[in-house]
């Protein structure tokens, strides 16, 4: 089995940054996540409830990053230094620091409603569930862990079961993991929970699989929604804990993985 994709998301909810090679933090690939866009009340917005955060696509810059979107100029916006206040991410508030007016304005425009850029100037804040994780075990502005893993082979079943109901096949971003493996049978991350994920040098552990939302109905590439694969999963990957697709990784070192990287189970 081998490393064959790496992706992070410097904003919550918006487009992918694709790269070959990624730096482990102990809260997950260096970037990840960094960023949240929220609300007048301070809450985050999220492609579930707002398509448009997808036309969002930001790249690290040298001091920060580079929103760019179809049909407007490009932002160069800098790490920010300003006094921390709190965001609503889901139901917990986080310390962050606001990017500015000139990125709200960017933003507002961008995914036409009122909205402001925050930084996670420090990632130690947040902690992973205590039911999966160690006391201190860190997560940046991801849902609830450091990394997504999926397998390949398990989205090529998925496309199957697609094609056996009529419906077009979906590309893996729809489940926008940070890993991808590739060598393994279907469905083998299932038989990894509780056990260690080592890739290259690094090794994570894995506490449990990913239960997914109405974000993966949702075309990165187009911004349309429709009923798929959350219907398919519904008929064949529905367990006590959701609609199961990936695996939840918690790092247990700082290290580097690239594609190509070898993957064991412990």
């Amino acid at each position: 089995m081998y490393l064959s994709y790496l992706a992070t998301y410097p904003i919550k909810s918006c487009y992918r940054a694709e790269a070959d090679l990624a730096e482990v933090e102990p809260w997950g690939l260096a970037g990840d996540r960094r960023w949240l866009v929220v609300d007048e009340q301070a809450k985050l917005i999220t492609q579930r409830e707002w398509p448009a955060m997808g036309r969002i696509r930001p790249r690290y810059g040298d001091r920060g990053l580079v929103l760019e979107a179809a049909g407007t100029d490009s932002l160069a916006v800098p790490l920010p230094s300003g006094e921390p206040t709190d965001v609503r991410h889901f139901h917990q508030w986080i310390a962050a620091t606001s990017a500015g007016d000139v990125a709200a304005q960017w933003v507002s425009q961008v995914i036409g409603r009122p909205a402001r850029l925050f930084y996670l100037d420090d990632p130690t804040r947040r902690a992973v569930d205590p039911e999966y994780g160690n006391p201190d075990d860190r997560v940046s502005f991801a849902d609830g862990y450091p990394l997504l893993l999926t397998n390949e082979a398990s989205l090529r079943a998925v496309n199957d079961w697609l094609a056996e109901d009529g419906d077009e096949p979906i590309a893996m971003t729809r489940f926008r993991p940070n890993v991808v493996v590739s060598g393994a049978s279907a469905w083998a991350e299932d038989d990894w929970i509780g056990r260690r994920v080592v890739i290259g040098n690094v090794t994570f552990r894995a506490p449990k699989p990913c239960d997914r939302c109405v974000l993966t109905t949702i075309d990165p590439e187009t911004g349309e929604k429709g009923r798929q694969p959350l219907r398919v999963l519904g008929k064949h990957r529905r367990f006590p804990g959701g609609l199961l697709f990936g695996l939840n990784l918690i790092p247990d070192v700082r290290g580097k993985i690239a594609i190509g990287d070898q993957i064991t189970i412990l």
